[in-house]
């Protein structure tokens, strides 16, 4: 049984831009390595972002991983605790909850800047100390990226919400919580969220650490909630196949748990541009000697996506390409491994947020007849042999299970 590697590009799909002569991110910058997966292999293209469900990394890496949203999908909020340790007992409600900055009723920044890990933790710990309480919990992540738990049978997690990172510009009064359905219970959670908000930005707009800097956290920003999930573990949905996940960021960590994967924690990795990205290469050349199956995912191109930063894009893109598939492949060269490259979705540069655009793909491996096409781009994959799949097709191609 051949073993097999996913590269995970996330936010790496995008538009053909004028100032690139008609050609996308992806396609003007020069990547050997997945083209190389492409001339070797065959394309196609993969359906992550179905309709009814949100344009987020959560919904997309799980059909990925060939996941039936239908039947498990809860929300973002759970599965990072899930990484972070944190029990959503059977009365919680875990919330994805970022430090964003505000100003003017506009949201300016979903990330604060990006803010430092360490300012981070310090503003969530005091939130925590001011506001904590038998209903309400706050829990530090990496950077922005932070949660919120709500405690009770008197809420819900039935409750409308905005993806701060695609609404980056945007009038605060557009993008209020509302209700996701006529229960009590929803109403009670978006006015008692409301007022949460309200008293934690008054006291943000205070705090130490958000005085003199160019990118304040003056507002939480909850959203995508949910109960604890019910993921059927990998080695059942793929039998005799044993999974590990190499990651930076919390929400594919805690796929990882729910779906009874190994985790792989890499030191120095970010999910930003500074991340560690040849211990990243290297987890996942030693992982393959006890796994068969490794998901080596990297968040920083989505970060530059978000940022409409095309230069930062172009350039994680081939940090991507030189330091992460390149590496790997060297180092495995002559193995019987299988390589896909894929996003998980397109954050195009003009818009700045997901869009659920099927993304381009390419795999090689002993089992993978090859196509004509000689380079791995959006423009190229939906003219590949393999089509256009959904569900869980990819997976099916990539562990080669008939």
């Amino acid at each position: 049984m051949s073993k097999s590697i996913v590269f995970l590009a996330d936010g790496m799909a995008d538009e053909p831009l004028a100032e690139l002569g008609g050609r996308t991110p992806l396609e003007a910058v020069d990547t050997p390595f997945m083209d190389s997966i492409a001339e070797k292999g065959a394309s196609g293209t993969f359906l992550t972002l179905p309709e009814g469900f949100p344009t987020s990394s959560d919904v997309a890496n799980m059909s990925v991983l060939g996941y039936d949203l239908s039947k498990c999908y809860t929300g973002r909020g759970p599965l990072e605790a899930a990484s972070m340790g944190i029990p959503v007992g059977a009365s919680d409600i875990a919330f994805r909850c970022n430090l964003v900055e505000v100003s003017d009723g506009i949201l300016q920044d979903y990330s604060a800047g990006h803010i430092e890990t360490g300012r981070s933790r310090k503003i969530i710990a005091d939130l925590q100390e001011k506001f904590g309480s038998g209903k309400v919990s706050f829990h530090a992540g990496v950077s922005y990226r932070n949660l919120l738990v709500l405690h009770g049978k008197e809420f819900s997690e039935k409750v409308m919400f905005h993806k701060p990172d695609s609404s980056q510009g945007e009038k605060l009064s557009d993008l209020v919580l509302t209700p996701g359905d006529d229960s009590r219970e929803a109403s009670r959670t978006v006015e008692f969220l409301d007022n949460l908000i309200e008293q934690t930005s008054s006291f943000l707009g205070k705090h130490e650490l958000n005085r003199n800097v160019e990118h304040p956290a003056n507002m939480i920003w909850p959203w995508s909630p949910g109960r604890k999930p019910n993921l059927q573990p990998f080695s059942d949905k793929y039998p005799n196949f044993k999974g590990a996940v190499i990651s930076a960021v919390d929400v594919i960590f805690g796929l990882a748990v729910c779906a009874k994967m190994d985790i792989i924690r890499v030191p120095g990795a970010t999910g930003f541009i500074d991340t560690n990205y040849k211990g990243k290469a290297d987890a996942a050349v030693r992982a393959l000697d006890d796994h068969d199956f490794i998901y080596l995912h990297v968040e920083a191109i989505d970060e530059c996506s978000h940022m409409g930063d095309l230069r930062l894009k172009m350039q994680a893109i081939k940090d991507f390409d030189s330091r992460i598939v390149g590496p790997v492949m060297e180092a495995l060269k002559g193995k019987d491994v299988t390589f896909a490259v894929i996003p998980d979705h397109p954050v195009p540069i003009r818009l700045r947020k997901h869009t659920r655009t099927p993304v381009p793909f390419a795999i090689c491996g002993k089992h993978i007849s090859p196509d004509s096409m000689k380079a791995y781009s959006e423009t190229l994959a939906p003219r590949g042999s393999l089509g256009h799949l959904k569900g869980d097709e990819f997976m099916q191609l990539v562990l080669n299970i008939k």
